[in-house]
């Protein structure tokens, strides 16, 4: 039997609602509500959760906050579920920053920050510790909450010490089964108006079980899994490397990366930036710049040569660095340069897409009550089905604006590489 301060701390006090048009009234208490209106929070209302992708799906405009109160959520009903069902090693106090940490984990996130992996920015989970442990409103706001913020932080940032109870929360919000993957799956389908990503998470959530310190399955609703990885699969087809997602982020990396080559830019300037303070850089005198004003204005450019990634394809070879990818782009420019000469050298861009992966490190209780691994019980996504899966979306593709020849491009390319 768990104690019932456990459950107290989850249900006692939450006189007050979101009115969230995904998972309708999330309800909070004082302490949680006072987080939410700490500066830090406030920022996420004015950073879109998939950045550039509501040029292609225009009702995709909502912001990383509306998903943080998501995530926080589902957290506290996978709390709730697992207090339910089974004795678990909780505390009040750890309770209460796991919600914390559900609340805060993307407060380290800068604007379109999916065209910033490659660059080498600190990992917004590092950013998000540093905010939670040297922000004296929002450490103030964390203490008031019942959480402890050294604790909140290290849920966040797995690269800080952690005890065996930290531990747990860590794979809570971060895995396979996580809060984070179940409200984003959900939100970015809804807003986009497709059916990809919808799970059923009341089901899941029912049915989830705390074994050795991650969430695992019952063999009966393994499938539940199954359905997670493949709307990944086809949200990532179909919405966030869709092909003008992909322009419209690739001509945002070109710009910042250039900028930050020729020291027009400095990286520390680009962290605590919103969607409107990021939008202000394509005032600044600086042509790659115009890159930024023409996503702004959905004038997009077209994939005038594409490839299936290969992993010792040419193009990839010289290009798969992207310290490197600028000579590689130089060299098709130059060529195309003869033809167009009003074409600008940085409109020429390859977009190589990062890896994916389609594992799941998740444990399935059989029904004699031994344990599997996912990969071994699942005939869809075993570990060698999973990487055909990744692979089959790494398009590689070179973007110029529309008036420049796709035939030409595809002969340069293959002509240079």
């Amino acid at each position: 039997m768990n104690n019932p301060s456990l459950m107290n701390a989850l249900t006692e006090g939450f006189i007050h609602a979101y009115r969230d048009p995904l998972w309708k009234n999330i309800p909070l208490d004082d302490g949680m509500k006072n987080i939410i209106m700490t500066k830090q929070m406030q920022k996420l209302d004015r950073i879109r959760q998939n950045g550039p992708t509501c040029h292609i799906y225009p009702g995709a405009v909502h912001t990383r906050l509306s998903h943080s109160l998501g995530v926080y959520r589902i957290g506290r009903e996978l709390l709730l579920g697992l207090l339910t069902r089974q004795v678990c090693p909780f505390t009040v106090k750890g309770e209460r920053s796991f919600l914390a940490a559900c609340l805060l984990h993307d407060i380290g996130h800068f604007p379109y920050a999916h065209s910033l992996k490659e660059i080498k920015i600190r990992e917004h989970e590092e950013i998000a510790a540093e905010q939670i442990l040297n922000d004296k409103e929002l450490s103030e706001a964390i203490d008031n909450a019942g959480a402890d913020k050294e604790m909140v932080a290290s849920i966040i940032d797995k690269t800080r010490d952690a005890d065996s109870e930290t531990e747990i929360y860590r794979n809570f919000l971060s895995g396979a089964l996580d809060p984070d993957k179940l409200d984003y799956l959900n939100r970015d389908a809804f807003f986009a108006g497709v059916p990809y990503g919808i799970q059923d998470n009341d089901h899941i959530l029912s049915s989830v079980i705390l074994h050795d310190g991650r969430l695992a399955l019952p063999y009966s609703n393994y499938q539940s899994l199954e359905n997670i990885l493949f709307s990944k699969y086809l949200m990532y087809k179909n919405v966030y490397w869709h092909k003008g997602t992909r322009s419209a982020t690739a001509m945002i990396k070109k710009a910042l990366l250039s900028a930050l080559r020729e020291g027009v830019l400095k990286k520390e300037e680009l962290i605590m930036l919103d969607d409107f303070q990021f939008q202000g850089l394509e005032d600044r005198e600086y042509p790659p710049f115009s890159l930024i004003r023409d996503v702004a204005n959905s004038r997009l450019f077209k994939a005038s040569y594409t490839k299936q990634w290969e992993k010792d394809g040419e193009l990839e070879k010289a290009a798969g660095n992207i310290e490197n990818r600028f000579e590689a782009e130089d060299k098709i420019y130059m060529h195309l340069k003869k033809d167009y000469p009003q074409l600008e050298r940085h409109e020429v861009i390859i977009d190589i897409p990062e890896p994916i992966s389609f594992e799941a490190d998740v444990s399935i209780i059989m029904e004699d009550g031994s344990t599997k691994a996912f990969c071994e019980v699942s005939g869809l996504f075993s570990k060698d089905i999973g990487k055909q899966f990744a692979t089959s979306l790494r398009v590689v593709s070179v973007f110029t604006p529309a008036y420049v020849s796709k035939e030409k491009v595809e002969r340069v390319v293959e002509n240079v590489f």
